[in-house]
């Protein structure tokens, strides 16, 4: 075992990119909630992008690294610190053996993304390595971590080894070390305390009237403290109908608004159920879903409409430059040390 946890924090679980292939089961897909920032600390210590991470909710845990290990934290600022001195996000750290990893205030986002080269190696269930926290399966033992969890690395990929290589100390002297590579800001998501969000319409989006589509489109909303890793619950004008109408049962997925009887609408989140009943007003763009996974409750968030041909150009661009960082890192684990 590698991994200690001292102290769990608020909510800290292991996530991955989800389990797919099982809602025609009732099996609801679950991953990160931010699997932008999931995918990139993959990356930066080697590993393949859908591996297994922790998820570290608002308060952080305490943990320590009983092996030397590589590791990268991405997603919300949650003021980590490895043996006090503090680590930045996006970038390749070494930990020796010992090393202690603690997080303080949040100071932008909500939640923070610890993969290790290798990995967390807990079992495969149904596909995936995520904690699916309402049904108590998959992670570690189906449940959010507690103190005196220990959880293993999977083995680093040669691309992970090379990087390690690059960043351990040589006088062996046990010393933290952070790389000088980082993220381009140009491929990171503009993380805010109000996000504007880019959607596109649902497939109700016209049987709602001219005064609620104008509100949602210049109003602003406040999460809801009702709101989880299942869905955020919105505040603000309410959202009517035309005239009422009866809706059948369809497919909802990640970033899907449905808008409730009462008229607050509900952004359907990574522990989404696998159909809904209520209009769909709108869906919110791909892109800007980490944006929106990082908003804590009691955050602020409004929206503008894009075409859905604009919200897949998006999507592609961001596609093109996360391919580019992976081929960046794996010539960057190809160059010799002088």
């Amino acid at each position: 075992m590698s991994l200690l946890v001292n102290k769990a924090g608020l909510l800290t679980s292991v996530q991955d990119l989800g389990r797919y292939g099982m809602q025609k089961y009732g099996v609801v897909a679950g991953g990160a909630m931010d699997a932008f920032a999931l995918r990139i600390a993959n990356l930066l210590v080697g590993n393949r992008e859908s591996d297994a991470c922790l998820e570290i909710a608002i308060i952080g845990p305490e943990l320590v690294f009983e092996k030397p290990a590589l590791f990268a934290i991405g997603g919300g600022d949650l003021s980590a610190k490895l043996n006090g001195q503090a680590v930045p996000l996006w970038r390749t750290v070494y930990a020796p053996a010992g090393s202690t990893l603690k997080f303080g205030r949040p100071v932008l986002g909500c939640r923070a993304y610890l993969a290790v080269a290798g990995g967390l190696d807990v079992p495969l269930a149904m596909g995936s390595r995520s904690t699916l926290l309402s049904a108590g399966i998959g992670g570690y033992e189906g449940r959010a971590l507690r103190p005196g969890d220990r959880i293993g690395f999977g083995q680093p990929s040669a691309l992970g080894r090379r990087l390690m290589e690059k960043l351990k100390p040589r006088d062996g002297d046990g010393r933290v070390s952070i790389s000088q590579w980082s993220v381009s800001a140009d491929l990171l998501p503009s993380y805010a305390a109000q996000p504007t969000l880019r959607i596109v319409e649902g497939e109700e989006f016209h049987l709602f009237d001219e005064e609620s589509v104008n509100r949602l489109l210049h109003e602003t909303f406040t999460v809801l403290p009702q709101s989880d890793r299942m869905g955020y619950r919105l505040a603000g004008g309410a959202l009517k109908l035309k005239q009422k109408a009866e809706m059948i049962s369809a497919a909802v997925t990640f970033g899907t608004m449905q808008v409730p009887p009462d008229g607050n609408p509900i952004i359907l989140m990574a522990d989404r159920q696998t159909t809904g009943g209520y209009p769909k007003i709108a869906q919110v763009a791909t892109v800007d879903l980490p944006l929106l996974a990082q908003v804590n409750l009691g955050g602020k968030v409004r929206f503008r409409l894009i075409s859905l041909e604009e919200a897949q150009a998006e999507y592609l661009k961001r596609e093109r430059a996360i391919r580019q960082l992976g081929h960046g890192l794996k010539q960057l684990g190809k160059i010799q040390e002088v």
